[in-house]
């Protein structure tokens, strides 16, 4: 029988002690506790892009010992123009990587749509801003008719792309024709995207304040908005720090930039490009699909997300972004050749993706990566011609840094998974 009378004392429910994000305890605790949130996302996998901004470094400080020239002004505005074709091209790579899937086709796409450029544009006479439409265009039909058959069907992407590797370039053979190559003007509107260098010096300061100035204006209205929705934020003097490393960066970009022609109007249509899908990816409800996609896909159904037409728009975006790429290629040599996309272009325009920190296992990964990787690629192809290495080593170095890009992303999520956050 139950003991205690009429007058036990009744027990009192335990007062409820709110839940409060640790990060954002943490951040309260001023530069002690930045250094902690750093260790604790260090130790939990949260890597982010530390490992390539890194290697980048490193990259540039050993080449820059072997010779003075790598860090030249001209040397590294040449960089900026050459990684547009495949930067392009990894942006798209990077969607499709967010699904966790994979698309082989962008290199022999690239080719076929400066193939229809220029022979629209070239052997036809067609106005050039029409064959550029169309070249696009075809790039996204490409992507189109690719997901149809994955989501719809339910070929696997690796097979589908596959095939698209061999039929796409196939029939940018027969777009070219006997000739096989076909040689730009150099006063179109694809070869001036390429090769317009603004020489005033407020181009690449104005860029590098605008960027700067955007950054800061989002970052504090992101703050706000959740502030008032009463969920964590950064505080202003992280904002204040993080604008203030992208100043320096930004302006010191610039000023190497106009210590040798000025800003390259490739570079800045690459950044658009960056900074637009970037918005897409991590500001709108369409890139949240695309990383619940990659996180869960069976989730993501339940959640009543559309996976078919998701996964057909992911892969119509990267063939478009391969298109777009393979005209700044053809504008880079001046021809569309049969040779084009083909080489190394493939290969590297996934690296680029990954070693800039896109995940091969999907759902995590930004546009920066397509920027970051490609710097790293093409700081090394750059600094090896420089010291007049085989394209052999070229590639046994570029290979060994994409497998350590791959080891460094496994060993994060499983420890991720050990710390219960993947």
């Amino acid at each position: 029988m139950p003991t205690g009378g009429v007058n036990a004392p009744v027990p009192v429910a335990a007062e409820a002690i709110p839940a409060v994000d640790p990060r954002l305890i943490v951040r309260q605790e001023g530069l002690k506790g930045y250094l902690g949130e750093f260790r604790r996302r260090i130790s939990s996998g949260e890597l982010g892009s530390l490992p390539v901004v890194l290697a980048l470094v490193v990259i540039w400080a050993v080449f820059g010992s072997l010779n003075s020239s790598f860090l030249s002004a001209q040397n590294l505005s040449n960089l900026s123009q050459q990684i547009v074709g495949t930067g392009m091209i990894a942006i798209g790579v990077v969607f499709v990587l967010l699904l966790g899937e994979i698309d082989l086709s962008v290199g022999s796409v690239s080719g076929l749509c400066a193939a229809i450029y220029a022979v629209l544009e070239v052997t036809h006479g067609v106005n050039q801003w029409v064959a550029l439409i169309v070249a696009l265009a075809g790039g996204a039909v490409v992507g189109f008719i690719q997901g149809t058959f994955f989501a719809r069907i339910g070929v696997p992407a690796f097979v589908v792309t596959l095939a698209g590797n061999l039929g796409w370039n196939g029939l940018m053979l027969q777009v070219l024709g006997a000739n096989g190559t076909v040689n730009l003007s150099g006063r179109d509107v694809v070869s001036r995207l390429y090769s317009t260098i603004y020489g005033q010096q407020i181009a690449a300061y104005g860029l590098a304040t605008a960027g700067v100035v955007l950054f800061l204006a989002a970052s504090l209205l992101d703050s706000a908005r959740r502030r008032k929705a009463g969920v964590p934020s950064r505080p202003v003097a992280e904002i204040a720090l993080r604008t203030v490393a992208l100043a320096v960066v930004s302006y010191l970009a610039a000023y190497t930039l106009n210590q040798y022609k000025g800003l390259p109007l490739a570079l800045l249509v690459f950044l658009v490009f960056i900074v637009a899908l970037d918005f897409v990816l991590r500001r709108t409800g369409y890139g949240r699909k695309v990383f619940a996609l990659g996180g869960n896909i069976e989730g993501a159904r339940r959640a009543g997300i559309n996976v078919v037409w998701t996964r057909i728009s992911v892969f119509t975006i990267c063939s478009t972004m391969a298109a777009v790429g393979g005209l700044f290629l053809a504008a880079q040599i001046q021809s569309a050749s049969q040779t084009s996309g083909g080489g190394n272009l493939l290969m590297n325009a996934i690296a680029a993706a990954v070693i800039g920190g896109t995940s091969l296992f999907g759902g995590r990964g930004t546009t920066w990566s397509a920027l970051l990787g490609a710097l790293v690629i093409g700081s090394i192809q750059s600094g090896m011609n420089i010291e007049g290495l085989s394209n052999a080593i070229q590639f046994m170095i570029t290979g060994a840094v994409l497998l350590a890009a791959v080891v460094i992303d496994s060993l994060a999520r499983r420890t991720q998974k050990a710390a219960g956050r993947a």
